[in-house]
């Protein structure tokens, strides 16, 4: 495990790059207090009062450290941790947290950074994010000068939608990463800071820390992150209509990611659905296909189905919607319908306009338009009333492709056959 940076870097430079400090509590009542709302009973106490400890513990000179805590106080931790019948792998860690009690001075920050990241990923599997956030920024706390720890926290503090702190901790990763020399996270810093201000609609500024976050990420040979940029950039560009620009950061991504890599699918879901979107179906339809063997995940299946049913339905391929249909229909239209269900429903509307099923399309649209109702979903609900509009008025409204882009089309369809090819190639976890 790659070990976290306790002291400055000494650099030749004479410029000296501040550290900017970072927000480390967000509206919960008190330090920790989400971690007892996601364990509950004596775990959830374990785990609060070991934050609480390396928080103490960081926050202390080291030669006054000998002070922090009373006499026994290892032990007694220890005897609670173990008689909690925990995984080894969290045992192990808290245990490790626990040393601090007894012997606080010999303790080194790196140690104690490790086990609270290891606890962090243990919460973060789980589900518990607020658990997940508190233990990385205890290790962060822990080794103050590692740019990677600070990254962790600010990408776990997004997830959680706290974007003032995780601005806060990705700013200061910027910093740490220029100083230390850690490339990686430096741009993915920038990465982040793009993602936040698109999600605020902020695009000039989300487009200037991307191109940051890709400069950097070319200059150090970081192909994952000049992927993971690119593809942020095509999508920037897709909100903002530039679709000549879109296809190149497309093309971008896919030779910055390679042929194999984990983020693929998601790359080709994203551009098959761009170029469905601007009125290709018939080259989106054959990657949406491929792209099946490759969901992981239950919640992506109907998502992906409904993008077949709507892609066949623009190219008349009757024979695949009803098959489709017939896959996605009963999950989506009855009962508690599943997050993400009313755009599934929009696209099996849309699929169905376009073969004029107006019967099936009036359903899709119409069930669309609860569930988007029911979770408030403003943007679902908007898309559902117009596809409900155009079944009621017998009239297909799907996008025609824009004149003047046949010089393109070539090049696009190379990077679809290149997908396909590439995820036909790559072989699917068992």
């Amino acid at each position: 495990m790659r070990k976290p940076r306790l002291s400055p870097p000494v650099r030749r430079t004479r410029r000296r790059w501040r550290v900017p400090p970072a927000i480390t509590h967000g509206d919960e009542p008190f330090e920790g207090a989400g971690i007892l709302e996601e364990f509950q009973g004596k775990l959830g106490l374990v785990l609060w009062q070991s934050v609480r400890d390396v928080s103490l513990w960081a926050s202390t000179p080291e030669d006054r450290r000998s002070e922090l805590f009373a006499s026994g106080a290892e032990q007694r931790r220890r005897a609670a941790i173990r008689g909690e019948g925990l995984e080894p792998a969290l045992e192990t860690s808290l245990l490790e947290i626990s040393e601090l009690l007894g012997n606080p001075q010999a303790l080194t920050g790196e140690l104690t950074a490790r086990a609270c990241l290891q606890v962090a990923q243990w919460a973060d599997d789980r589900g518990a994010s607020a658990t997940a956030l508190a233990f990385a920024q205890s290790a962060a706390f822990s080794a103050p000068f590692d740019a990677a720890t600070a990254y962790t926290v600010a990408r776990l503090a997004r997830r959680r939608a706290e974007q003032a702190r995780a601005e806060s901790w990705f700013r200061r990763t910027v910093a740490l990463g220029r100083q230390s020399g850690d490339w990686a996270a430096y741009s993915l810093a920038f990465l982040g800071l793009g993602n936040l201000y698109m999600q605020r609609g902020v695009y000039p500024a989300a487009r200037r820390f991307y191109v940051r976050a890709l400069r950097a990420a070319r200059r150090h040979a970081l192909h994952t992150a000049a992927g993971m940029t690119f593809h942020d950039l095509f999508v920037l560009a897709t909100l903002t209509g530039r679709v000549d620009e879109a296809e190149r950061f497309a093309r971008g991504a896919y030779d910055e990611y390679g042929s194999d890599h984990q983020r693929l699918p998601a790359l080709a879901h994203d551009v098959g659905y761009f170029w469905m979107e601007q009125g290709y179906p018939a080259r989106a339809l054959p990657i949406f296909r491929a792209l099946l063997p490759h969901l992981t995940r239950s919640a992506e299946r109907p998502v992906v189905l409904a993008n077949i049913a709507r892609a066949a339905g623009a190219v008349g391929d009757r024979a695949r919607f009803d098959d489709t249909w017939s896959q996605v229909w009963e999950g989506v239209a009855g009962g508690d319908a599943p997050e993400g269900a009313a755009g599934v429903l929009v696209d099996l509307a849309r699929g169905a306009l376009s073969l004029g099923d107006w019967e099936r399309a009036e359903a899709a649209a119409r069930r669309a338009l609860e569930v988007a109702g029911e979770r408030g979903e403003a943007k679902a609900r908007l898309a559902a009333e117009g596809v409900l509009e155009s079944a009621r008025s017998r009239e297909a409204t799907e996008v025609r492709p824009r004149p003047g882009r046949e010089a393109a089309a070539d090049e696009a369809d190379a990077l679809a056959q290149e997908l396909i090819r590439s995820l036909n190639q790559v072989t699917v976890p068992g």
